[in-house]
């Protein structure tokens, strides 16, 4: 066997072992090259896209739909009555709509609405027959486009962007920004396993298909831009991009022209204003953080220490949750919160960075439908966010609680809906931000509660390795979290995502019989779960009893090493109560608890200690 042949197999044996290694799921691809014109006089645009669609499917596709965000923002659109039907759901004597909107749809203008509106559309060069269904465009194909094939869409549209009400839009009072331009091209929706996803835009959703965007933007040559995307054109620009400190260069034309590129993405997102000031570091090589703000200078010191969080952050978070892939992101003020893009957030303030910085990983790279499974993207980096932040130091104490104190206000509220429900079909707001944000994170710290810490922070490493860049659902995650852990966790899922389901344990009794104590245990929920239960010694020491549930078939291992572990019989789910012995004295025992480290969401937790003063 000649040397070369010898690398060539191994290459082959190695390519093939990493691809069994992935998943067997197909992803649609896509290429956009825009080109926008923006007026900032009529606060219009006009674009010119041209798409390369690449059917990776084996289903033959008749039609095709575009997603068309800004004509939400238009009096009696979907956005707006929807909105104004929940201000008339009163939650804790308040209006259960969004602050950020209530009725002011209703309100705009001509001049103040936004739209899109689609010029021409051809495919490999043939006028396509297209309907508006508001934000959703459907396109009845005059030519399938057959599995395993790729397209070309061009497209002319124009556009006028919206006053700031929700996310996208322009002259946001609160922030000042002129133009936060999220969901403001002509998206194409998302074909996957189940189908066409072409979701209204009402208040929730973000899904979008992976691939490729090259964008160039001519504005007023006084504006200053950020977003996704590496600016191609640094040289020409300017204002730190070429070299950090740098002023924006002079021009003779009216208007300056940015050209951007992203790669391996699944939306764009950008913003312009004549006064933002711009910081930019290098991380570590390939990558490089930006932050655009306009504050005053109190405030700028908030936006340049992003910078060094970020630095700080990222060694635990490449360690624990994966690599950043990209060569570069960027914080920018603007929109009416905090909202997270490939590559770049819009953020009104600093509070929210983290999480939206988090949300790269889950959104970014692991991009879920976020109109089903909400909790996938929100819940996950609400935690991931949180613990971030306490390594930092910024959080003392159990990291989780005041997530975990949401959930239970949630339950409390009577208000809570299974975590299928589709994000904009829950009956409130309130209900939902909940579920997804806080039982979302929930999830996952009470699963280290289920399988131990370090499985679970194994689990979220493996999820990143094997189903970045697709798009997982729950059953890809329990599953995967199955076979890292080897513990079933089937009834988890159906528990927690399918039900509203409540834990609910206590201490029943204790006594003494034949040199044995026993503490009998209660399952008062209709949710069961394996139990710890930390008993405590006049002596000061302490043992740690742990109650597999029946459902799991196999045990987690031990969390502390230097206390002692008694494992028991499993918990058969069908018996409300359960005996646990122990070998030493009752007399000996000071204090009793279930679960001291708070991560099981045990809804009435009265009953959980026993203090002891005998």
């Amino acid at each position: 066997m000649s040397k070369a042949f010898f690398v060539f197999l191994v290459s082959v044996l190695c390519c093939s072992s990493s691809l069994k290694a992935q998943p067997d799921r197909w992803q649609q691809h896509v290429k956009y090259t825009m080109n926008i014109d923006m007026d900032i006089t009529t606060n219009r645009f006009t674009g010119k896209q041209k798409l390369e669609y690449t059917n990776n499917s084996a289903d033959v596709l008749t039609k095709i739909f575009y997603h068309l965000y800004f004509n939400a923002f238009q009096p009696n659109s979907s956005m707006d009555v929807r909105s104004r039907e929940l201000g008339n759901l009163l939650i804790n004597g308040k209006p259960d709509w969004d602050d950020r909107i209530k009725d002011r749809i209703s309100k705009l203008k001509e001049d103040e609405i936004g739209y899109q509106k689609i010029i021409s559309l051809k495919m490999n060069g043939v006028n396509q027959p297209f309907k508006y269904h508001e934000t959703i465009l459907e396109v009845d194909l005059t030519k399938p486009i057959a599995a395993k094939t790729t397209v070309t869409l061009e497209m002319e549209f124009e556009a006028q962007v919206p006053l700031q009400i929700r996310r996208s839009g322009r002259d946001n009072p609160a922030t000042g920004v002129r133009y936060s331009m999220s969901q403001w091209y002509p998206k194409l929706c998302e074909y996957d396993y189940e189908g066409w996803h072409p979701t209204p835009y009402i208040a929730r959703e973000f899904y979008g298909v992976w691939g490729d965007f090259d964008v160039t933007i001519a504005i007023d040559k006084n504006y200053k831009l950020g977003g996704t995307g590496v600016l191609l054109n640094a040289g020409e620009i300017g204002w730190g991009y070429d070299n950090a400190g740098t002023a924006l260069k002079p021009s003779a034309k009216a208007k300056r022209t940015w050209h951007f590129e992203g790669n391996n993405i699944h939306d764009f997102m950008w913003a312009a204003d004549p006064e933002y000031k711009h910081s930019s570091r290098k991380i570590r090589d390939g990558l490089v953080i930006h932050v655009l703000y306009k504050s005053t200078a109190e405030d700028a010191q908030k936006w340049e220490a992003l910078l060094d969080m970020a630095q700080n952050a990222l060694p635990y978070i490449e360690k624990n949750f994966g690599a950043y892939p990209y060569p570069q992101y960027s914080f920018i003020r603007g929109g009416d919160g905090g909202m997270e893009y490939p590559m770049a957030t819009l953020l009104a303030d600093v509070g929210g960075a983290m999480h939206e910085f988090m949300h790269s990983w889950y959104q970014g790279m692991l991009g879920t439908n976020e109109s089903e499974y909400a909790w996938m993207d929100e819940g996950f980096a609400q935690y991931a966010g949180r613990r971030v932040y306490a390594d930092l130091g910024n959080e003392k104490g159990f990291a989780q609680e005041a997530n975990y104190a949401r959930y239970y206000n949630l339950v409390k509220s009577g208000l809570e809906e299974p975590l299928t429900t589709h994000a904009d079909h829950f009956n409130s707001n309130f209900a939902s931000a909940s579920a997804a944000y806080y039982k979302g994170c929930v999830f996952i710290e009470q699963l280290g509660y289920i399988v131990g810490g370090a499985v679970r922070d194994k689990i979220l490493k493996e999820y990143y390795n094997k189903w970045r860049f697709k798009h997982p659902n729950p059953g890809d995650f329990v599953k995967l979290a199955e076979d890292v852990s080897g513990i079933k966790l089937d009834w988890y899922k159906e528990y927690w995502i399918n039900t509203v389901k409540t834990i609910d344990y206590g201490i029943d009794s204790l006594w003494e019989e034949g040199g044995i104590s026993k503490i009998r245990l209660v399952n008062k929920g209709k949710m069961s779960m394996p139990i710890d239960i930390q008993l405590t010694f006049k002596d000061s020491s302490s043992e740690m009893h742990y109650v597999p549930l029946n459902l799991m078939y196999g045990a987690k291992p031990s969390e502390n090493e230097s206390e002692p572990r008694v494992v028991h019989e499993e918990w058969k789910w069908t018996h409300p109560t359960y005996i646990v012995e122990f070998k030493r004295r009752l007399l000996d025992l000071k204090k009793v608890q279930i679960d001291p480290s708070k991560r099981m969401a045990d809804v009435d937790q009265r009953n959980n200690l026993l203090q002891l003063n005998w």
